[in-house]
């Protein structure tokens, strides 16, 4: 590729709206052009290194035995209707309709359609495993679509499909795909977590999420350095930070804390340690039966310095489809405004679910139920009851390791690739059975496996950039090589000695490009630290002379010499490393 033939495009400034560095490097670099709100067209150089990310995949799925097909972006209502999808989606799945009135969903994903294919399909036991993946655009329509290709509306995603014949089936077709997943990153180049999840709204049975590791990911990533256990801070298991409850201490009072609504302000006023305070929240579930509505009251009570987890909250049985309580709830239930609630002398019929840290706690602070109060030295047992135990908490640094090999440790990751373990969530859903051994039907089990193809971008980028631009992975860079010929229009040594250069690297199946353009070295270097091209050569009328030219990695603060002869094998070995 010559650069006078290829389309660059940079940029001095990134735009106003570009927040962070993945979409502000990308945007200078010429990478993207937004057209509209979180959609964008992928320029030249963007869509080398997406072309790039998807060779990858393929190969390495194909490896693990997928088979590659591609579906419609465009889907029937009906079929995700027969699913309950239709409705629970929400907002985000785009609902359009045809010329004659019928609904269509713009897809974010295909598990309706590929169980539609497969249950026209398999008949037998004898047709299974099978695992079917394509790599197609998607759309979201995101609330605040922002980040650039982190977050964006429309953009491209490998998802594949597996489907066996029983649980221990669907687990060892799960196990292929973690591994071809670990494979896919560890060939990217980049720095990757893989760590166990929360189905969400995917729904099945067990998850892992795959994170490239870079201190501004938006999600936090939990793990223990001394052994295998890795989640994120939705299902990492919280342990009690103490261990059997202690004998009460304390006498139970009613202290007057006027104004004091946080456990922050009600420790500074009682001068005791926030981790002796216990924050209660209000929660209400309604049931329908027989026609009439029910409420019923929960109340939540985590430490003082700890964070309620509304995913593991979601999984309290009972829980699933609560909703925090309103102001005249409150007030109906426990006489009180919130902020100083409290598991002592509820007005009405209250479960109270205590976090495991809290069960165990003696002599600790909570409100009291009435407005400007707290209680001081309330113990379970003797002043409440003993509550319902469950883990609502995340875990915070330091907290023991579930598997009890170390304590945990927590760092910032960008979720690029998540694996299901779906089971016969949408097989029974959707009628999608095949004949057993016994000639008898059964439904299929499934796993689901995405990989956000463009979002592999900006996470790479956002964990290796520095003040000049982006420093791509070799694997995945636009170009693995770039030529930089000082003077190429001007001196015939250094336009034929590039030339010939250029031919080696070629036909060393090197991704090469010369910058043939003419521009003064400042900025031709600044264009290609920018593009982050990892590895750059520069030929020059000096160098040659003494049989030598220049070369110098992205990372590198200097350039090494090398000679003319040996550069090719130099390059080889470079990108062998």
């Amino acid at each position: 590729m010559r650069a006078s033939r290829f389309f660059i495009s940079t940029l001095k400034d990134a735009p106003s709206d570009a927040e962070i560095v993945s979409h502000q490097l990308m945007m200078r670099a010429g990478m993207i052009k937004r057209l509209g709100s979180g959609i964008y067209t992928y320029m030249p150089t963007g869509l080398r290194v997406i072309r790039k990310v998807e060779a990858i995949i393929r190969d390495e799925m194909n490896k693990a035995g997928a088979i590659e097909l591609l579906m419609p972006l465009v889907q029937p209502a009906e079929l995700w209707q027969e699913t309950g999808r239709w409705e629970k989606m929400g907002p985000e799945l785009m609902r359009v309709k045809d010329r004659h009135g019928r609904e269509f969903a713009i897809q974010p994903t295909s598990e309706e359609v590929i169980t539609d294919v497969v249950r026209g399909e398999i008949k037998s036991y004898r047709q299974l495993p099978l695992n079917f993946y394509h790599i197609q655009t998607k759309f979201r329509d995101e609330r605040r679509p922002r980040f650039g290709l982190m977050r964006g509306r429309e953009f491209t995603m490998k998802d594949a499909y597996s489907f066996d014949r029983d649980l221990a089936s669907m687990q060892a077709s799960y196990k292929v795909m973690f591994d071809a997943y670990t494979a896919i990153f560890t060939r990217f180049g980049l720095k990757f977590r893989a760590v166990a999840a929360d189905n969400g709204a995917i729904g099945g049975t067990g998850s892992h999420e795959f994170h490239v590791i870079a201190s501004t990911g938006e999600d936090a990533i939990v793990y223990c350095p001394t052994s295998d256990y890795a989640a994120n801070m939705e299902a990492a298991e919280a342990l009690a930070l103490t261990g059997e409850r202690a004998a009460a201490s304390q006498e139970l009072a009613k202290i007057a804390t006027p104004g004091a609504t946080k456990c922050e302000a009600v420790a500074e006023m009682l001068k005791v340690d926030l981790s002796q305070t216990v924050k209660s929240i209000a929660l209400t579930v309604e049931r329908e039966l027989e026609g009439k509505v029910t409420k019923e009251n929960w109340l939540l009570l985590i430490r003082g310095d700890h964070e309620l987890n509304e995913v593991k909250v979601g999984k309290v049985p009972g829980l699933a489809n609560h909703r925090f309580a309103t102001e005249d709830e409150i007030l109906a239930a426990y006489g009180t405004i919130p902020g100083y609630l409290g598991p002592i002398g509820a007005l009405q019929a209250v479960r109270v679910v205590a976090d495991r840290t809290v069960a165990n706690m003696t002599d600790f602070v909570c409100g009291a139920n009435a407005e400007g109060f707290h209680y001081t030295g309330a113990n379970w047992g003797r002043d409440a009851g003993e509550p319902e135990v469950a883990d609502l908490r995340n875990v915070i640094e330091g907290d023991a390791s579930p598997d009890g090999k170390g304590v945990l440790a927590i760092e910032r990751g960008i979720e690029v690739g998540h694996v299901f373990q779906l089971g016969t969530a949408y097989s029974e859903a959707m009628k999608a059975t095949f004949l057993d051994e016994n000639g008898k039907p059964a439904p299929l089990q499934m796993g689901c496996y995405g990989i956000g193809v463009t979002r592999i971008l900006g996470a790479a980028i956002e964990q290796n950039f520095d003040d000049k631009g982006i420093i791509w992975p070799t694997a995945i860079a636009p170009f693995e090589l770039v030529l930089c010929p000082m003077g190429y229009d001007r001196s015939e040594m250094v336009k034929e000695e590039t030339d010939k250069l250029y031919a080696a690297m070629q036909a060393a199946g090197v991704d090469v490009v010369i910058d043939d353009r003419g521009l003064r070295p400042g900025a031709m270097f600044a264009d290609w630290e920018l593009i982050g091209v990892p590895h750059r050569v520069v030929i020059g009328d000096r160098g040659l002379k003494e049989g030598n030219l220049e070369y110098q990695g992205r990372r590198d603060a200097e350039a090494t010499a090398v000679p003319v002869a040996g550069m090719v094998d130099f390059i080889k070995g470079k990108l062998a490393q």
